[in-house]
């Protein structure tokens, strides 16, 4: 690449360049001290709806094979082909594109912050490009710093992450945070609710799910498939139904959301994102960011707010509320021993609901592949999903409860509802894990 780019500019141009490989060297939203890549293949290595696409089994053991048998690697003094700036620009100009044309709006004040990454630059031309020009970078954490020295982590879903764009964004009165991981291929929001008149940060579901409803606004010709993953909420599968779009569920993890054959829209509930897979076929913070601002700029001039679109959503489909419990560990062997005490005695019931569902995710079936996993389905359809990090040293509950559609019901009452089942949940998988 001429310089340090978003991993998605890495994605797209493993696609329009037609390569073999593409890798990213980065630690993406993981500490410091922390490093890891990305691997791509395409052309001649995998089938067509797996190019571009972040490697799967065999592909994956078999680099693990060759490093552990390379002592060293000699670097070719030359041969080496520098891309043009132009890949760049022509990955500006494919996502710009993107803003429906029909939709003028773009009165919106927008705060974005990079958080010490390489997308700042990227994102911004972005959505200058779409029309949206009131754009402020957030000063302290606008170039690509590998020490992150304004964050204790610089992921977007960690607590006080967006503090400095929230500050910034009180100072110069915006409508919406706008932040990206430091590699950009997850994309945070904020957003000042209207009752609390304080600023919130959307959970990854949330924008999940504005994005499933702008997608099915916007229609289109083309062949649409939505997908999420298993631990990512139900919500998306209710809207997809509702208006005849095929939905899939994946194992978690975009290598297997961008395999899904015709996809038009994938999200996992960890802030990542497909909203383009003819461009990117991999999570993208820049493109839904753009498609995100496009939306909130349309609410914004109807007068309303996202929090009223996910407000409509819940009277029409049901209140979906989730959390999660996470354990981090120090010695990975912990998450096998807290695994095996699950299998060896599983739970009865979460908060009250006797188990109709108890399925080990490591014995596969016709829909997924297997995985370390175990789901948990409720009575009351409560859904809890169990299984390690595949990028960090921890085990990830997922807790989901649905507090049905009920025009008798506050939505305010749901959600107290919802907010209390949750926490017995919490409380229950605690005491499996012996927490």
């Amino acid at each position: 690449m001429p310089r340090e780019l978003p991993t998605p500019v890495l994605a797209y141009a493993v696609r329009t360049l037609a390569c073999e490989v593409g890798i990213m060297v980065t630690a993406s939203h993981n500490p410091p001290q922390d490093n890891g890549y990305k691997v791509y293949l395409g052309g001649r290595a995998v089938e067509e709806d797996a190019r571009g696409v972040q490697i799967v089994a065999p592909h994956d053991a078999g680099i693990a094979a060759h490093i552990a048998a390379t002592d060293s690697v000699d670097l070719a003094d030359e041969g080496w082909n520098v891309l043009p700036g132009a890949i760049e620009t022509d990955y500006v100009a494919g996502v710009r594109d993107l803003a429906d044309p029909a939709r003028t709006d773009r009165d919106l004040r927008i705060v974005l912050t990079p958080l010490h990454g390489v997308g700042g630059r990227t994102a911004r031309a972005v959505l200058t490009g779409a029309g949206f020009d009131d754009v402020t970078l957030v000063a302290l954490q606008a170039e690509p710093d590998p020490d992150f020295p304004t964050v204790a982590f610089p992921n977007p879903e960690e607590p006080g992450a967006l503090d400095l764009a929230v500050e910034t964004a009180e100072q110069v009165g915006a409508d919406l945070v706008i932040a990206n991981d430091p590699d950009a291929d997850r994309v945070a929001l904020a957003a000042r609710e209207p009752a609390s008149g304080t600023w919130r940060m959307l959970r990854g579901d949330e924008v999940g799910t504005l994005l499933g409803l702008h997608l099915v606004a916007r229609g289109g010709d083309a062949p649409a498939v939505f997908a999420n993953s298993i631990v990512s909420s139900r919500l998306l599968g209710r809207i997809a139904a509702a208006s005849g779009v095929p939905h899939e569920q994946t194992l978690t993890g975009f290598k297997w959301i961008a395999r899904v054959h015709g996809l038009s829209f994938g999200y996992e509930e960890a802030l990542g994102y497909c909203v383009a897979p003819e461009l990117v076929r991999d999570k993208d913070g820049i493109s839904a960011a753009l498609l995100l601002a496009e939306l909130a700029a349309a609410t914004k001039a109807e007068g309303r707010t996202l929090f009223d679109l996910l407000d409509d959503a819940y009277r029409t489909h049901g209140l979906h509320a989730s959390d999660q419990l996470s354990v981090r560990v120090d010695d990975l062997d912990v998450l096998g021993e807290l695994m095996t005490r699950l299998r060896q005695h599983p739970p009865s019931s979460f908060a009250g609901s006797e188990l109709t569902v108890s399925e080990d995710l490591a014995r596969g079936s016709a829909a997924l592949p297997p995985t370390d996993g175990l789901l948990y389905l409720t009575a009351d359809q409560t859904r809890v999903i169990i299984r390690p990090s595949g990028t960090e040293p921890k085990l990830k509950c997922y807790l989901e409860v649905i507090e049905p559609a009920d025009p008798a019901v506050s939505l305010e009452d749901a959600r107290i509802a919802a907010q209390q089942r949750l926490a017995a949940v919490k409380r229950d998988v605690g005491a499996a894990l012996g927490l």
